[in-house]
């Protein structure tokens, strides 16, 4: 088995353990559990499917991508993958015992130099020919490191102003904000360029690339403005959104001559996987234009139900469905299983079931309606798909000695 296929085995070793934390969580709605902390489960819940996850995941397509391979280098990388496993793993055990306390924030910090190691070694091994995967590459590394920003100002924070101040809660939000929207899908439009051998005009793609960075920067406004009044905030995110949506069609554009061709060489299983993210990524953006409007900018905040809803969109549907689809034409993950292939369409449909209830349910508190019928139990029901559809691949992927192209 190759070192990559090892690696991504344990980033779905990862992803089970994060989605078993969030079926917990689930259940502590219906029948809690005594000895169960819910905040601490939430915590480590959202840490693994981030770090463990979508931050290995994309380690290790990033290095089989992106970067030249000789032995120097891969034990280097390989190095680095255990380091940060060890890492996740910490926290993985110290975050639902304990919460934010020594170990857990002794891994969470081990975790983040890891990753600060891991920008340096790409940006000094990458031999990248192509000019939007090197820059897109490049600034989702740049902002990664930005977002750390908001973990060491959380010490001051609670020093300073305590935990329920604006200034901890706003360093939090820049740290998710950057994350997700910097790091996360800029490294994914990175791996897509990629995939899609796409060669574009610099200067058309310079153009899509100044409205992504402008509206990655300027949509952090909104969450500020949930815990900061000002009469600017919601002007410059509804500028942002906007230039957000600029940013989005340009990017059609952009893929829309190659799209075709990349389209029809895919098999059925990877059709879906990609439509289905390119689908949430359009959702994503439209949602967020809705929130111009003072009324929904606020319940976007207020509304539980749509914050979960909105960051599992991006977390499951736009990431993790272009992880799958990059993992699947690497053929990393079987593409001719059907035991895979019913696993990854199980998955998807425990990701649209769960969707569909959290948005729902979200527009029966905005509306003042009453609860949909046995909501708790059907959302905990929809949520086991997820982990059924996790296991399904690894389990059909674990022991398969398939080579990477």
């Amino acid at each position: 088995m190759s070192m990559v296929k090892k690696w991504i085995l344990i980033c779905f070793g990862n992803f089970l353990v994060a989605a078993l934390m969030g079926l917990l969580l689930r259940f502590q709605s219906l029948s809690p559990v005594t000895g169960v902390n819910y905040l601490f489960l939430l915590h480590g819940h959202s840490h693994i499917a981030m770090l463990g996850w979508v931050y290995l995941a994309l380690f290790a397509l990033i290095y089989h991508f992106l970067i030249p391979k000789n032995k120097e280098i891969e034990r280097k990388f390989n190095r680095l993958f255990w380091v940060t496993q060890l890492a996740v793993v910490g926290m993985m055990v110290a975050f639902p015992l304990q919460g934010y306390a020594v170990f857990s924030i002794t891994f969470s910090t081990l975790h983040i130099f890891s990753s600060y190691y891991f920008a340096r070694l790409v940006w000094k091994y990458q031999k990248i020919d192509s000019l939007p995967e090197r820059y897109l590459l490049k600034t989702a590394l740049v902002f990664m490191v930005l977002s750390t920003c908001g973990i060491w100002c959380l010490g001051p924070a609670v020093g300073l102003m305590g935990k329920t101040s604006a200034f901890y809660q706003i360093a939090i939000q820049f740290f998710l904000h950057f994350q997700f929207n910097g790091w996360f899908i800029i490294a994914v439009l990175a791996l897509l360029f990629h995939q899609m051998q796409i060669k574009v005009d610099n200067q058309a793609f310079f153009s899509f690339y100044k409205w992504l960075v402008a509206g990655t920067l300027t949509t952090f406004a909104l969450p500020v403005s949930w815990y900061v009044s000002h009469p600017i905030l919601p002007w410059i995110n509804g500028v942002g959104v906007v230039i957000q949506l600029v940013a989005f069609v340009k990017l059609a554009l952009l893929l829309r001559p190659k799209f075709t061709e990349f389209y029809a060489k895919l098999k059925n299983i990877e059709k879906i996987v990609f439509s289905f993210a390119l689908f949430s990524l359009t959702l994503k953006v439209l949602i967020q234009l809705l929130v111009i409007f003072p009324e929904l900018a606020s319940v976007s905040h207020q509304i539980r139900n749509f914050v979960i809803g909105f960051i599992h969109m991006i977390m499951l549907g736009i990431i993790s469905g272009f992880l799958l689809g990059f993992l699947l034409n690497a053929k990393v993950i079987q593409r001719k299983n059907r035991f895979s292939e019913h696993g990854i369409k199980i998955f998807l449909m425990g990701f649209v079931l769960t969707e569909f209830l959290l948005f729902a349910q979200g527009f029966n508190y905005f509306l003042h309606w009453s609860e949909i019928p046995m909501y708790h139990q059907n959302l905990f029901i929809s949520s086991i798909w997820l982990v059924i559809g996790i296991i399904m691949i690894i389990f059909s992927n674990a022991n398969l000695k398939n080579n990477l192209k």
